[in-house]
């Protein structure tokens, strides 16, 4: 079965479990999940259950795909992302965002944490996407074309979107939240960096650095979805003689520390879309 076969089958399983008709879609990363308890759950749906859908093999991601009400709106939220690193094909980590735009949804919203790259920019801080660098192994859109999600050529030039993330740096300032717009890098990962890349990818132009994000936004780019990003900084590389030892545990610490700030973002740029 080829990948649109595959697509097909699987949002038409969905469709025949779920009443809602979601626009919008949320990607909820590591520590983020969180959000899920300001929807009004519809029906939720575990990725083991579902035809084709990969299973998160990362522990802070719960593997759950929610319907429901937020800020009165229809939603469609992911409760854990795949990766690269995790060992899936670049069509597999992106296999969700493409249901998505099958099931109906016109606007994306992505979440995730990272690390500044910018001596700017601190733990604790929002970071609204409004560009990236891919230092992914491959782009998700290598193979045949979908024609019928999108161009063989999709540009880049704008991905996130301007109005979206305008409104969101006014709903930071709102609450006095520190808030920058910046460019993401995403690597493959899982492997954190060195001090001398840490140091290159200040130099071309990253505010902060992970290992997710960018696959999904080429992918929606290529489906013609608008698009949000939003990261929460965990840890700060740079100035590089500042760096410290990094574990998972004090990633998710901080990005529960600073994901009410996130959500109330995301919550009232969805009251606005």
């Amino acid at each position: 079965m080829n990948l649109m076969d595959q697509l097909r089958e699987t949002s038409a399983f969905i469709k025949s479990k779920v009443k809602t008709s979601a626009q919008l879609g949320i990607i909820l990363g590591t520590g983020l999940g969180n959000l899920i308890n300001d929807i009004e759950i519809k029906d939720e749906l575990k990725y083991e259950d579902i035809p084709h859908f990969p299973v998160s093999t990362v522990e802070s991601h719960k593997g759950r795909l929610i319907f429901g009400m937020l800020e009165g709106k229809e939603v469609m939220v992911m409760q854990g992302r795949f990766h690269y690193y995790e060992g899936y094909s670049m069509d597999e980590v992106t296999f969700p965002v493409r249901v998505m735009k099958l099931l109906g949804v016109k606007t994306l919203f992505v979440s995730n944490v990272s690390g500044s790259t910018n001596a700017n920019i601190n733990k604790g801080d929002l970071v609204i996407l409004d560009d990236h660098i891919n230092l992914q192994p491959e782009s998700p859109l290598r193979g045949p074309n979908l024609d019928e999600l999108g161009p063989r050529f999709p540009d880049l030039i704008a991905p996130y979107s301007k109005r979206l993330g305008d409104k969101a740096m006014e709903i930071a300032a709102k609450h006095q939240f520190k808030a920058h717009k910046g460019v993401y890098v995403s690597v493959p990962g899982p492997h954190l960096e060195t001090r001398a890349e840490y140091v290159y990818l200040n130099k071309i132009g990253a505010d902060c650095v992970g290992m997710s994000t960018v696959p999904e936004v080429i992918v929606g780019v290529h489906c013609g979805l608008e698009i949000f990003a939003i990261s929460v900084i965990t840890d700060k590389a740079i100035p590089i003689e500042e760096l410290e030892p990094l574990v998972l545990e004090d990633v998710i610490a901080v990005a529960m520390q600073a994901e009410p700030k996130m959500t109330t973002v995301i919550k009232e740029l969805i009251a606005y879309v």
